[in-house]
C-alpha cells in the first residue's frame, strides 16, 4: 500500500449482495453452501467474493453458531519431539475437519497449565486437548465450562470422565525390558525423570514387572531419576560411571534421554551396544536414523493426535460419549541392543 492511502476496508456480505442485487440471506446461504440457492447464483456469489477479497468474520459467525471452529491445544514440552509430533498430528486432522488449533506448551507446570486452560476458555475455543502434567485429577484452577468439552492425550487422570487417547506404557514397558533381558543383558537400569508423570511411572511399573519375571531382582539403585532433560540424564550416566556402576543396559523413559545417554556412554569412551546398550521410548523421527538407530518403543505418535481430535469433534459437534481409546506399543529392535 503506497504512504498515505487508506487500507482497504474488507469486503461484507451486503458489498457482494449489493453488487449482484441479491438479497444478504441469499448471499450468506450461498456462501455456507446451504439450500435453496439455485447452482448458477451460487457460482455468481463465489466469483464475486473472490474478486472483492471477501474474508468471512469468524467473531461474527461464532456470535451466531456459538462456535468458533478453534480448538485449544496444550502439550507439556515444545523441545522433546515427540510432544510436537503428537500436535502435528491434530493440527492435521483439525484442518481436514475444518477447525484452527491454538497451542500452548506447560512447560511441565500445572500453574502454567492452568493459565493455558484459562486463556483457551476465555478465547471461546470450542474445545481442548490436553497432554497432563502431573494431574491426578480433573481440578484445575478455574472448572471448564460443561460447553467446553475436553479430550486428555499421552496420559490422563485415574478416573476422569473426560475421553483420552494414551498408549499402553506399563506394556511398553515390560517388552522393552523383556527385550534387554532376553539378549542376556543384565543388570538393566531404568532412566526418567524424578517427579515423572503417570506415563513415566507407568513404564517404570513395567519395567519392574519383567524384572520380576525373569527373576531379576528390583534393586532401587539401578533406578536413575533426575531432571527430564539431556543434561539431567548426563548427569546421572556420569555419576554412576564415577562410581564404577555403569548397568550393562540402560532402559529411558523417552527417546530423547535415550540420545543423551548414548553420546554420553560414547563420550566416556565406551561402546554401544556392545559396553552399555541403551534402549528408548516413542519412536520419534531421529530414532530410525543411520547415526543412531535407536532401540524403542514405538507409539503411532501422529494416530494418537489423530484420535484426539476426532473424539473432541464428535463431543463438540453431537453428544459426547467419552471413551478410553488405549493403543497397543511396538517394540523397534535396532542397533543400539
Amino acid at each position: 500500500m503506497k504512504p498515505g492511502a487508506e487500507r482497504q476496508r474488507s469486503a461484507t456480505i451486503k458489498d457482494i449482495a449489493r453488487r449482484l442485487g441479491l438479497s444478504y440471506a441469499t448471499v450468506s446461504r450461498a456462501l455456507n453452501n446451504k439450500y435453496g440457492v439455485k447452482p448458477d447464483t451460487r457460482e455468481k456469489v463465489v466469483a464475486v467474493a473472490r474478486e472483492l477479497n471477501y474474508r468471512p468474520n469468524a467473531i461474527a459467525r461464532g456470535l451466531i453458531t456459538r462456535r468458533t471452529q478453534t480448538i485449544g491445544l496444550v502439550i507439556p514440552d515444545l523441545r522433546n519431539p515427540f510432544f510436537p509430533e503428537v500436535a502435528a498430528g491434530i493440527e492435521t486432522a483439525a484442518e481436514e475437519m475444518g477447525y484452527s488449533v491454538l497451542l500452548g506448551s506447560s512447560d511441565w507446570s500445572e500453574q502454567r497449565e492452568d493459565r493455558y486452560m484459562n486463556l483457551l476458555v476465555e478465547r471461546r475455543v470450542d474445545g481442548i486437548i490436553l497432554a497432563p502434567v502431573h494431574r491426578i485429577s480433573d481440578r484445575f484452577a478455574m472448572p471448564l465450562p460443561p460447553d467446553v468439552p475436553l479430550v486428555y492425550v499421552t496420559s490422563a487422570p485415574a478416573g476422569t470422565d473426560a475421553g483420552y487417547v494414551v498408549i499402553d506404557n506399563k506394556r511398553g514397558g515390560y517388552i522393552v525390558t523383556e527385550h534387554l533381558l532376553s539378549r542376556g543383558y543384565a543388570p538393566v537400569a531404568f532412566l526418567g525423570a524424578e517427579n515423572g508423570s503417570d506415563t513415566g511411572e507407568a513404564r517404570r511399573e513395567g519395567y519392574r514387572a519383567a524384572l520380576e519375571a525373569f527373576g531379576q531382582p528390583y534393586d532401587a539403585g539401578n533406578v536413575m531419576l533426575g531432571p527430564f532433560t539431556r543434561a539431567g540424564a548426563a548427569e546421572l550416566i556420569h555419576k554412576v560411571a564415577a562410581m564404577q556402576r555403569l548397568p550393562r543396559a540402560v532402559f529411558c523413559e523417552n527417546d530423547d534421554l535415550a540420545l543423551s545417554v548414548i553420546e554420553t556412554v560414547l563420550s566416556l569412551g565406551l561402546r554401544v551396544p556392545e559396553d552399555v546398550a541403551v534402549a528408548g521410548f516413542d519412536d520419534i523421527p531421529w530414532a530410525g536414523m543411520h547415526t543412531v538407530e535407536l532401540t524403542t518403543v514405538a507409539q503411532p505418535i501422529h494416530e494418537m493426535g489423530r484420535r484426539a481430535l476426532r473424539m473432541l469433534i464428535d463431543c463438540i459437534e453431537s453428544d459426547c460419549n467419552p471413551s478410553a481409546d488405549v493403543l497397543e506399543p511396538r517394540l523397534v529392535v535396532r542397533r543400539t541392543t
